[in-house]
């Protein structure tokens, strides 16, 4: 997921926690502490899904790929040639 999709779904939904939790306490340090402590919540899940897609990716250095000799391009053909 792109960092600008999850930061708008992150923001929108700790808007909507903030006026929820504000509208049943009428207590704006509750909404702030609850919101804080929703935010960091919401961050460590994302941290650990991002974590676990790394975890279980394919590797894909050097090390896991066997070496392949691949013809030169035409064009790498051509610049080796002598012009006279």
């Amino acid at each position: 997921m792109p960092f600008v999709l999850f930061l708008r779904g992150f923001i929108g939904a700790l808007v909507a926690f903030a006026v929820v939790t504000y509208v049943v306490t009428q207590s704006l340090w509750t909404t702030l502490i609850d919101t804080i402590i929703c935010a960091v919540i919401i961050q460590a899940g994302y941290f650990l899904a991002v974590l676990a897609m790394i975890w279980w990716a394919p590797a894909r250095g050097k090390a896991s790929e066997p070496a392949r000799k691949e013809p030169a391009p035409a064009a790498a053909k051509k610049d080796r040639q002598v012009v006279r």
